[in-house]
């Protein structure tokens, strides 16, 4: 084993403390769960959950807003094959306009939980508290940082919705949605603001919502037709 090897070995038993604690109190089935997407103005909020074994190492697991595309989406392999179980679920505009950002996170998880099998018997949550869940659960700030089952949620997070923005940068042109992925970056708005808004805006945020409010974008051709979606 070299020094390398060594160090990084060492990192991710540190990332892993949480997980040893509840293990070693006898729980079995431990899911990381984290989402990506709550900040843009535009596409899904996703929230993965993943269960993986006692054993598992996966060098380079790490909060993934510090990891770059291509290792994300290699590190996402391997933990997808590496995984008793996994989950990615998406909520997208309109209806996360209709439920607002927080209850549509909170939805998504409850989902991913639901979809894990075995069932899990603790949860390790980036951020959020689960109600009308019988399960056990911890919330962490910066989860992503401190749990090695909550990074790799948050890789598969991140690269399921990259690929649902770049799949939308296809539908609808002209946003530059496979850049920005969303977020309010100045050339964005400046699309937002000669376009106008597409489906997959989110209506409840600014500054999509006085956009709409004002009238003249909303009566541009196409502007949240189904045949667009």
């Amino acid at each position: 084993m070299d020094n390398v090897d060594r160090t990084e070995r060492k990192r991710i038993r540190k990332l892993k403390q949480y997980e040893e604690e509840l293990w070693e109190q006898g729980f079995r089935y431990i899911a990381g769960i984290d989402e990506v997407g709550r900040g843009p103005i535009a596409g899904p909020v996703v929230v993965a959950a993943v269960v993986l074994p006692r054993k598992t190492f996966i060098a380079g697991v790490n909060d993934s807003k510090k990891l770059s595309a291509k290792k994300r989406e290699t590190l996402a392999a391997e933990i997808k094959a590496k995984a008793i179980s996994w989950t990615v679920v998406a909520v997208n505009p309109p209806y996360l306009d209709e439920i607002n950002i927080l209850n549509a996170t909170r939805k998504a998880m409850h989902i991913a939980v639901a979809e894990l099998c075995p069932r899990p018997d603790f949860l390790l949550i980036d951020a959020l508290k689960l109600s009308d869940i019988n399960i056990n659960q911890q919330s962490l700030i910066k989860g992503d940082s401190l749990s090695f089952s909550i990074a790799c949620a948050s890789i598969l997070a991140k690269v399921e919705r990259d690929a649902s923005m770049e799949y939308f940068d296809v539908i609808y042109p002209g946003y530059d949605f496979a850049k920005h992925k969303g977020y309010a970056t100045r050339q964005h708005i400046q699309a937002l603001m000669d376009k106008g808004p597409c489906s997959i805006h989110r209506s409840s945020f600014e500054p999509v919502k006085s956009l709409l409010s004002g009238g003249t974008y909303g009566q541009q051709p196409g502007l949240f037709d189904q045949d667009d979606a």
